[in-house]
């Protein structure tokens, strides 16, 4: 997958027509999703206040004020449990307003401003994983709506950096991961043993902590390694 910003636009714009796809096909937006204690409405309600967090940053880039993804995580939380109770026509709304205005604040980014330098909960990040991170968010979130979309629905590309990503920022873990599509091991920590075979999809799946890893195969035969929560 490319690491040009723009050219993740048309990626991100599928991702977000299929989640509001799957949204508009919901019955219940107080139906759990499978996230523990997130409703589906949770899961709705977060990707639109997170694609607006996400227009903060590129202003932030953009006029060089110092603009914060989310004033603070208890303003974040707070407002995910006062819109998740909404009707479902009112969340899909605002997911597809939230998602156009993420879209319009991107396409308005002069060139240079791509390079500028944010902070996010884990730290300084250039610009231009903005586009990446709101992609993460969609696909990720997609599947944990608990609806007819899963992990290994995920675009091979998408699965293929998420999981280069994830191996690579992973702590307290080693392995080594083998996916048929990629002709090369991904390292974990110092690397295997064990070394852990299966899809991409499903070795990212697991990596994120929306799988428990079934269908892996761990060489030599064991368990697979504990995994610690994934921020």
């Amino acid at each position: 997958m490319t690491a040009d910003p723009l050219a993740l636009i048309p990626d991100l714009d599928r991702a977000t027509q299929r989640v509001i796809a799957t949204a508009d096909a919901l019955k219940d937006p107080a139906a759990p999703s499978l996230l523990p204690g997130w409703s589906q409405g949770h899961v709705l309600t977060h990707l639109a206040r997170n694609a607006d967090s996400m227009v903060n940053l590129l202003t932030w880039a953009r006029t060089g004020v110092v603009t914060p993804q989310y004033p603070s995580w208890e303003v974040r939380e707070s407002d995910i449990e006062a819109g998740a109770g909404r009707p479902l026509a009112d969340q899909i709304a605002d997911l597809r307003d939230s998602s156009a205005r993420f879209a319009e604040a991107a396409s308005a980014l002069p060139a240079e401003a791509w390079s500028a330098e944010l902070s996010v909960r884990t730290g300084p990040i250039p610009a231009a994983l903005v586009p990446w991170r709101r992609l993460r968010e969609v696909e990720i979130h997609h599947a944990d709506l608990g609806a007819d979309y899963a992990p290994r629905d995920w675009p091979e590309a998408f699965a293929h950096r998420l999981l280069h990503e994830v191996a690579t920022g992973r702590e307290g873990i080693s392995c080594t991961l083998r996916a048929a599509s990629l002709g090369h091991p991904v390292v974990v920590g110092t690397g295997g043993p064990p070394t852990i075979n299966g899809p991409a999809y499903a070795l990212a799946a697991w990596l994120t902590g929306r799988s428990t890893g079934d269908g892996l195969v761990v060489e030599p035969i064991g368990p697979l390694p504990a995994l610690p929560d994934w921020i």
